[in-house]
């Protein structure tokens, strides 16, 4: 047999050196025998040419491989999620959590292992304290059954309907985020039986009506015609949207025009506040020379009065004879002295709240003394003339 093979593998590769003249007019003789021949010569059985070793090397290296790569496609990993509040910015909430596992047992390729396996490598501190007393083999709705009762809301089903009905519109939040987190609300309610998900879409519809402040979009989307027959959610966060940016490319285009009409206003206010501070500015100069005429003359009154001394009083002589005769006439009473002059400069003809002049107190001093005397003077002589007082 040996000596057999060994003939028909000599034979099989005796080969001819040929030459391009000869590879134009002739075929080239195949170089391995087909298998049907080598197989009749050589009279092997299906185990001499698949042996057990090799078909157990192509299973385990092929067809597994094959298998566990189709597994891998599939979209095993899930977010993180500890339980802790406030949330974490790298984790989600357990509601979404929850949606994502809901995924993993729908998927029919996927055995409860490899769920429950996925369950754990996303669970962090305190969740995952929760779950340690579970089995590696437990059933993945086991796992989901004590995860519920720890993360899960617990509140019933009226009172997340009656949140759902007093979920108002804030203060700048755009009509398509109220019907976002209106959605939510519902979707929380309907969990808990707080809503017939046959009823979902016309509660939405009606409380966006009643929630929503921007009468302007209900009006152009008709919704309040559209509440007998509801409009799907994914249907009306599109036309929310579109309704919304229609609006603002309406109020950017609106903004530009009335910019463009302010700066023509504008320029024209320009040219006339140009002409009428000529204007102005001829009358301001025409009452400024006028003030300094006043100015000047304001100046040569305080000068005139500076220069004015008040009158003194004395005994008046008349002569009121016919005849000739001089006749002295008894003076009139005269008032007390009074002060004169200027109590800061001293000078007579002003006082000091006008005063210019510098101050002084000599001559104030003297002037004070010379009004002393005249007035003790005065008081001795009416004194003699009235001895009864």
């Amino acid at each position: 047999m040996s000596r057999k093979v060994a003939s028909v593998t000599l034979e099989s590769h005796q080969f001819k050196y040929w030459t391009p003249q000869n590879l134009r007019h002739q075929s080239l003789p195949s170089p391995f025998p087909k298998q049907t021949q080598i197989a009749e010569e050589l009279s092997l059985s299906q185990n001499d040419l698949y042996p057990p070793d090799v078909q157990r090397v192509v299973v385990e290296h092929i067809v597994r491989r094959e298998d566990i790569s189709s597994h891998s496609l599939s979209p095993l990993r899930l977010r993180s999620f500890s339980g802790r509040y406030p949330k974490p910015s790298n984790e989600v909430d357990y509601e979404t959590w929850r949606s994502h596992v809901d995924l993993l047992l729908a998927d029919p390729s996927l055995s409860p292992l490899q769920i429950t396996r996925r369950i754990l490598e996303s669970l962090l501190s305190p969740a995952a304290d929760v779950v340690k007393g579970l089995g590696p083999d437990s059933l993945p709705t086991i796992y989901l059954q004590v995860l519920d009762s720890a993360f899960a809301t617990v509140q019933d089903g009226e009172e997340l309907f009656a949140r759902f009905l007093n979920t108002l519109q804030d203060p700048g939040e755009k009509p398509s985020a109220y019907l976002q987190r209106l959605q939510r609300n519902g979707i929380s309610a309907v969990k808990r039986g707080g809503i017939e998900v046959s009823e979902m879409e016309t509660h939405l519809v009606k409380q966006f009506c009643r929630g929503c402040w921007d009468n302007t979009v209900i009006s152009n989307l008709q919704l309040e015609q559209r509440k007998g027959n509801p409009t799907s959610f994914a249907e009306l966060l599109l036309l929310l949207r579109t309704e919304e940016d229609r609006q603002l490319s309406k109020e950017t285009r609106m903004k530009k025009h009335m910019s463009s009409s302010k700066q023509r206003i504008n320029l024209n206010s320009q040219t006339t506040c140009a002409a009428t501070s000529e204007h102005h500015s001829n009358e301001m100069e025409d009452l400024r020379n006028q003030m300094k005429k006043l100015q000047s003359q304001l100046t040569s009154l305080i000068s005139q009065n500076k220069t004015h001394s008040v009158p003194r009083y004395e005994p008046c002589q008349v002569n009121a004879s016919r005849s000739g005769a001089a006749r002295t006439v008894a003076p009139k009473k005269l008032s007390k002295p009074r002060p004169w002059y200027c109590f800061k400069c001293g000078e007579d003809g002003h006082i000091s709240t006008l005063c210019d002049n510098a101050a002084n107190p000599d001559l104030v001093m003297s002037k004070r003394r010379e009004l002393q005397q005249k007035q003790h003077m005065w008081d001795e002589k009416n004194t003699s003339r009235n001895p009864s007082n």
